[in-house]
């Protein structure tokens, strides 16, 4: 799992969670990226200090790729690629599979 990369290609989808607890954040992700094809990079503007763990351990949860952590100066910015055969998570809870 990279905690950075330079390399990360530009986003197809932006979400920005600025201000929002991580588990708001999940909940906005996870709307967000409904329906997007396997692929697609998503850039995650994220402020909670608990981000740079928990955008990786939801990615590893769901079978995303987590690309690591984008350089910006002004924004903290992570990168993740959705995956074919991810593993669906629920609406209400996205830290929580779907299947359970």
């Amino acid at each position: 799992m990279s905690t950075m990369n330079p390399d990360n290609p530009a986003p197809d989808i932006t979400v920005d969670g600025t201000g929002l607890l991580c588990v708001t954040l999940l909940l906005r992700l996870r709307k967000e990226i409904d329906g997007a094809q396997p692929g697609t990079v998503v850039h995650v503007i994220a402020t909670d200090p608990a981000s740079p763990l928990d955008l990786p351990a939801w990615c590893d949860m769901t079978g995303h790729t987590y690309l690591g952590q984008v350089p910006d100066d002004a924004l903290e910015v992570f990168a993740l690629q959705l995956a074919a055969g991810a593993r669906r998570t629920r609406p209400d809870a996205p830290w929580h599979s779907a299947d359970t």
